[in-house]
């Protein structure tokens, strides 16, 4: 691949995480708001247009598929051998459906929807594979410009990606036995249906959820987890508890992003507000305040051609209300950063190795 078209690429990846990152985006003003709006109305779906979660075309990954882009590893890395006493794990990936031709992505997309979506997986759910079996289902995603807009059409779209993200879930279950450990996660769009997800069936699961990774999506401690059934996670061998975090660099300006989140209510009628955020720092596995450099915690930073990922270390992170700031030797990830500092496209990326060990000292603190 073309040093051309690997900007492209990371073009369109800053694109769509700046869509589908958050409802109440407001950067680019009108013209972004034309542009990514979908044509027409939200047209409902017929029971036969569902997803058929038994077939196994219907997943991006599960345990028996042949190139599943969730046992991916960077090459070179040591110790990362899949794990003898496997926990199921459930991961949703972000946006990655970035045409306006309807509001849903249909379940097979186009190939450059499906080279997104298999990015994702490769590069955040095999963050898991050292714990666990990842199923990560394919589904009729929001396209991003529902996150832009506040209508009906929007949440109908979204209503109908979270139907079918509910649905795989029924599946997951039906091939994880009573008892076994369960790791959720997801990203962005991903981590909203997440958040739906613990807030309708945390209640019934709670003694099987191992750590639930809600990444890159904004969590408020008092309008939000009362209502997912499950704690933030405070401390880095606690189990059955929420992760969290939003990155940023410093200076950080998160007001394109939060100022519209504000005062919007939970579920529980609660005003949601700033500085009731949940950071949790994923070099230190606790919750707020800072976390001393992390030698072996692994940066991935892609190749050109997306093949691969080299693995670096010296970074340091620290949540500051609300937020996670990163500092000390930042990989060279290019000249993408999002507005603000906002650095949401690599909230996985940057701590890989950290997710990796988190969830590892998670699922043996569930097993104790």
């Amino acid at each position: 691949m073309c040093a051309r078209r690997f900007l492209v690429v990371i073009f369109v990846l800053t694109l769509l995480v700046v869509g589908g990152a958050f409802a109440i985006f407001q950067w680019g003003g009108n013209v972004l708001l034309r542009e990514a709006t979908p044509k027409g109305h939200f047209e409902a779906a017929t029971p036969r247009d569902a997803p058929d979660y038994r077939r196994v075309d219907a997943w991006i990954a599960r345990p028996e598929l042949a190139d599943n882009p969730s046992d991916w590893r960077p090459s070179g890395a040591i110790g990362f051998g899949k794990p003898s006493d496997p926990a199921a794990v459930f991961y949703i990936h972000p946006t990655t459906y970035l045409a306006t031709d309807r509001w849903n992505a249909p379940l097979h997309s186009d190939g450059r929807a499906e080279f997104r979506t298999n990015l994702f997986v490769r590069s955040q759910a095999s963050a898991f594979n050292g714990v666990g079996q990842v199923w990560a289902p394919r589904y009729r995603q929001a396209a991003y410009g529902a996150f832009l807009l506040k209508s009906e059409d929007a949440r109908r779209a979204l209503d109908l990606a979270y139907t079918d993200v509910n649905s795989a879930f029924d599946e997951f279950l039906r091939h994880a036995p009573e008892g076994r450990p369960i790791i959720l996660a997801g990203h962005s769009q991903g981590a909203l249906h997440l958040s739906r997800l613990l807030m309708e069936r945390g209640a019934a699961l709670k003694d099987r959820i191992a750590a639930a990774y809600v990444i890159g999506w904004p969590l408020s401690l008092i309008a939000d987890l009362p209502s997912m059934a499950l704690p933030p996670c405070e401390r880095p061998d606690q189990t059955r508890c929420i992760v969290s975090w939003m990155t940023f660099g410093e200076p950080a300006n998160p007001d394109f992003i939060l100022d519209q989140w504000v005062d919007t209510k939970g579920p529980n009628g609660v005003p949601r507000r700033r500085a009731d955020m949940l950071c949790v720092n994923p070099l230190s596995g606790e919750k707020d305040g800072p976390a001393p450099r992390n030698p072996v915690a692994g940066s991935l930073v892609p190749t050109a051609n997306f093949t691969d990922a080299t693995m670096v270390n010296g970074l340091t992170a620290r949540c500051d209300k609300g937020l996670l700031l990163v500092g000390g030797d930042v990989p060279p990830l290019g000249p993408f950063v999002l507005p603000g500092n906002n650095y949401h496209v690599y909230d996985y990326a940057l701590f890989w190795g950290a997710i990796r060990g988190d969830a590892e000292r998670r699922l043996q603190a569930w097993r104790r």
